[in-house]
């Protein structure tokens, strides 16, 4: 028992990227070798089996928590921090859109005659509307996400409204909760990885490498120009100031550290350390920092609309401007949704597929290919993520030192 107890801890306690690395490799040799040997695919398919049963749970407890525990009575720093976060996600979603529609991606997918195109703008909204005031417990156990969206947010102003503070803090416990079972699943990704990247290349050889390569491509890229160009000019809009000085600085004192833990919960003390640093006023920081963790997410809303668009892509769902840009605004409200956990921005892509008609089963196989390409996607996203919190955290104080000039 001691030696099983010993072997886990030191198996937790290991990178996770170079667990996942490991097991993409392994993987790989054994898809190439050993194509035989079939029955290494199952560890993939229950892996990526687990995730569809706790996804569902993971963002109804998750909105509920979050929205309960908010606090109102905002001064204007919090305000434009808050608009900051907000307005540069769904730049990054609409980046994304743009960036798939130009470099369009097609995955190797199966079962792709149940992901199928709503016939008019029309039936979209239709579709939208039913699906949203569909039992929450039926929309819970059939994955329908804008539904379990739609009452979680009710359910969380209710309780912030009506409940005690005991009630509020039991929920969040219940938050936590899943959360922890999420961490654990997703401690065994390294065997599900490696069953999926069997699966795949014991099927269509190193090929299939291919199309991850240019996921990766265009995921990073579109992160890069969010956070690179946009992101500068929204700080120059607010601050009148040159914004690269700044964000360097952010990027290379907080994202170096968050592209290696990959998790924007473990940066917060990074973070509130390099705003002291910066000399800003603790009071702000110290409550826009864990807010910055958990509604600026720049990353999520480009992972979350760019694996949509590509399986719409491969499906053959045709994306009208105005879906485009509804699916922008969703992914962005999922974005901020995202749990803390490495990566949790891949378990809302079935919540932005649903919206264009796609079915769970599709959606979710493309969440497994998240998985396998996250080495580098989680890591940048989180990297950028959390720098970006710093990064308008300053924004806005030097913006609101500016006004009372």
């Amino acid at each position: 028992m001691n030696k099983a107890g010993n072997f886990f801890e030191k198996w937790s306690r290991t990178s996770l990227v170079l667990r996942i690395l490991g097991g993409l490799i392994i993987g790989a040799a054994l898809g190439l070798l050993l194509p035989q040997w079939q029955f290494i695919g199952i560890l993939g398919v229950v892996f990526v089996s687990a995730l569809k049963a706790v996804a569902p749970v993971l963002v109804a407890i998750l909105v509920m928590a979050s929205i309960a525990r908010a606090h109102g009575g905002l001064g204007p720093r919090f305000r434009t921090v808050i608009a900051l976060y907000l307005i540069s996600t769904l730049m990054a979603a609409l980046v994304a859109v743009v960036g798939s529609t130009v470099f369009p991606i097609k995955m190797q997918l199966q079962g792709l005659a149940e992901g199928s195109a709503p016939n008019a703008l029309g039936d979209v909204f239709t579709n939208l509307l039913a699906n949203m005031v569909s039992n929450p417990l039926h929309s819970i156990a059939n994955a329908n996400y804008i539904g379990i969206l739609f009452w979680a947010i009710l359910i969380g102003l209710a309780l912030k409204k009506l409940a005690s503070p005991g009630t509020i803090k039991v929920v969040s416990d219940f938050a936590d909760v899943i959360t922890l079972i999420v961490k654990w699943i997703i401690q065994f990704a390294p065997f599900g990885i490696m069953g999926l990247v069997f699966s795949a290349i014991s099927e269509s050889g190193l090929m299939i490498f291919t199309t991850y390569g240019k996921l990766v491509l265009l995921l990073v890229g579109c992160m890069l120009f969010n956070s690179l160009v946009l992101n500068p000019i929204l700080s120059y809009i607010a601050t009148r100031r040159n914004p690269y000085p700044l964000l360097w600085t952010c990027l290379k004192e907080s994202g170096l550290n968050a592209f290696f833990t990959r998790s924007s919960a473990a940066n917060i003390p990074i973070n509130m350390g390099l705003c002291k640093r910066l000399g800003l006023d603790e009071d702000f920081y110290s409550v826009s920092i864990p807010l910055g963790a958990t509604i600026n997410m720049d990353g999520a809303a480009v992972t979350i609309t760019v694996m949509t668009m590509a399986v719409a892509h491969t499906v053959g769902v045709e994306v009208s401007f105005v879906s485009a840009l509804i699916l922008g605004i969703m992914a962005t409200l999922g974005a901020c949704g995202a749990s803390g956990v490495a990566g949790g921005s891949l378990l809302l892509i079935p919540m932005a597929c649903s919206f264009l008609g796609i079915g769970n089963d599709v959606a979710m196989q493309a969440v497994a290919v998240g998985f396998i390409i996250g080495v580098v996607q989680d890591s940048v996203e989180t990297a950028l993520n959390s720098s970006g919190d710093v990064f308008f955290t300053a924004t806005a104080e030097l913006a609101d030192r500016g006004k009372k000039k």
